[in-house]
């Protein structure tokens, strides 16, 4: 869409943007797609309010919450050590506070400075409280004329779940602000994510972060690098690239370098293409949603002017289709099943292969670190030796569990390729039938590269038995320690050990159980929903159809015309120049 458009016409096409999404939101509700009319209406709302999303992005520990705490002048997103954004988090202008959406698509209002309860990984670990949304309302200027800055998950983690929140929110973007670094400059993750927003969205915003770590020539070598594999991974100049320290700017230190241009940039962003950017997510938005109703109104369009008839007969094949796949779903799962066993069976091969070899190390290790603590009171020594026990396991552990959970991901995968190739080879023969109302539909399921459930595992640090409660024990430890007597509590920290290396392992065991069990429900119950929705379209299209046909040639008539001035007033509201949607049915006439 092109910028030079005057500020009252941009003004006057997004009130109509707004209109059709409303609209189309209606005709939804009509057709029974609730999912549709919600989509619809998120949008234009976003739509009226003048909101356009500037995501900033990067690898893992770029700095991407620092630069828009900055930007903000407000340490309202978490920063840290660890992996912090699990899920996007947009700032919007407002009084200051915050709000989660969660799985049940309500509200939640928190306290912005609780917002790291629910996007920082260390308090909501791959996203365990089903968090779907965040917002967080700043009072700053920048943000004022409808600018929202997204916090995306970092790429590159060891969270593979982070990552494809930010994949998954790409389509939601209009402007992006790409960090890169100097050591490494450039991840291949990186790069596929640019040449993605890239495709979709022009305004692009390099920056390097943390200038103040890396010298001159090491900051000029990153952005020579970086620019060369941009432009020519793009296919056009990428502009400036912006060096920057996002710390020192929090902290008011330092030299500014091209900070001011930053900020310039962004305002200039705002001031000159804001109104641009809302509408071109409302055009894209546009064509995606009449796309989908079109397929609709087209199949039931197809079952008016067909002999009720062939109709049935088709609808039967159909039907007939959907009950073979879904029998061949259920003869399917046993082998799945016993996929589900052997894996369940690899599970506790590889955990009992861990024990076997990590016990002796690891006792080596808590051995070390017994001979290292001092000898003072007999409870002090407990608590110590019992902590070390806690350490040395954990130490163990969990390194084996990013480990296990990579490995049975991969194994899953495997196991459930053949639902995958079986439910693709549903869809194509339901689309060789010729079924219009499914083309909004994918035409094949992607293979499973992940679980599709979170991890739910968490240390077990047996805390009564690190902390007993117990005076008796107290007065036995206190006494042991008078006449400097360690060695039972020592014995009794090494029994500790392995009982928190035998129970850690087998609730790494039982989690990767649990995620393989309930992504193999969420596969088949996505497939069975799949056909179902597919069943739904053609019956519904047949039964109106029927009705229609009852009622006499003058009923069919009045509903092909009322499709038709449909079809015609979906066409009418896809985005100009986006070429033609659908095809028209003014002159289609019942058969026979």
């Amino acid at each position: 869409m092109s910028t030079n458009v005057s500020r009252t016409e941009l003004e006057l096409e997004g009130a109509r943007d707004v209109m059709a999404l409303n609209r189309i939101a209606a005709l939804a509700d009509d057709f029974g797609a609730a999912r549709l009319a919600a989509d619809a209406r998120s949008l234009a709302e976003r739509v009226a309010e003048g909101r356009f999303y500037v995501a900033c992005v990067g690898q893992f520990k770029r700095g991407k919450s620092t630069l828009l705490n900055a930007l903000v002048h407000d340490a309202l997103l978490p920063t840290g050590i660890v992996p912090l954004t699990t899920v996007p988090t947009i700032l919007r202008f407002g009084s200051r506070s915050a709000r989660v959406r969660l799985q049940s698509g309500e509200w939640k209002a928190i306290s912005p400075d609780a917002l790291g309860q629910y996007v920082s990984e260390e308090h909501n670990p791959q996203n365990a409280k089903g968090v779907t949304a965040v917002e967080a309302f700043v009072p700053s200027p920048l943000l004022a004329s409808g600018m929202c800055l997204v916090d995306t998950p970092g790429l590159g983690s060891v969270f593979e779940a982070n990552t494809a929140a930010t994949r998954e929110f790409i389509p939601h973007i209009d402007a992006a602000i790409v960090l890169i670094g100097a050591d490494p400059p450039l991840s291949g993750d990186e790069l596929e994510l640019v040449e993605s927003v890239a495709h979709q969205v022009q305004h692009l915003l390099f920056v390097l972060n943390k200038a103040d770590r890396a010298s001159e020539p090491e900051r000029k070598a990153a952005m020579d690098f970086s620019r060369r594999t941009l432009e020519q991974h793009l296919g056009r100049g990428i502009g400036p690239i912006f060096q920057i320290s996002a710390v020192e700017r929090m902290e008011n230190r330092g030299p500014e370098r091209d900070w001011p241009a930053l900020v310039r940039e962004l305002e200039e962003l705002a001031e000159r293409s804001g109104q641009v950017l809302t509408r071109s997510a409302a055009e894209r938005g546009l064509l995606r949603l009449c796309t989908q109703l079109l397929a609709v109104v087209r199949e039931e369009r197809e079952a008016l002017v067909r002999p009720i008839e062939q109709s049935e007969r088709r609808i039967a094949a159909l039907d007939d289709t959907i009950a073979a796949a879904e029998r061949s779903l259920g003869d399917l799962s046993y082998l799945f099943t016993g996929e589900q066993r052997k894996l369940s069976h690899l599970f506790e091969q590889r955990r009992n292969d861990f024990l076997k070899r990590v016990r002796a190390i690891a006792q080596v290790d808590l051995e070390r670190k017994l001979a290292a603590l001092p000898r003072r009171t007999g409870p002090r020594f407990r608590r110590e030796a019992m902590r070390a026990a806690q350490e040395t396991a954990r130490h163990h552990v969990m390194p084996w569990l990013e480990t296990e959970q990579a490995q049975a991901e991969q194994a899953y995968s495997e196991a459930a390729r053949r639902f995958i190739e079986l439910a693709n080879e549903f869809l194509r023969r339901i689309a060789a039938a010729g079924l219009s109302g499914v083309a909004a539909l994918p035409e094949n399921l992607e293979a499973e590269e992940a679980f599709r459930t979170a991890s739910k595992f968490c240390f077990y640090d047996f805390l009564h038995i690190a902390r007993p409660a117990s005076p008796l024990r107290y007065l036995a430890d206190l006494l042991l320690g008078m006449v400097r007597q360690y060695e039972p509590v020592a014995a009794e920290a090494r029994e500790f050990l392995d009982l928190l290396l035998e129970t850690n392992a087998s609730r790494v065991q039982s989690d990767l159980d649990e995620r393989v069990a309930e992504s193999r429900r969420r596969l088949e119950s996505e497939i069975r929903a799949l056909l179902r929705e597919i069943s739904s379209v053609a019956g519904r299209a047949l039964a109106r159809a029927r009705s229609a046909q009852q009622a006499g040639s003058a009923a069919v008539e009045a509903e092909l015309s009322r499709l038709a001035g449909l079809e015609s007033e979906l066409r009418s509201l896809q985005p100009a120049g986006q070429g033609e949607i659908g095809h028209s049915v003014d002159r289609v006439r019942p058969e026979g």
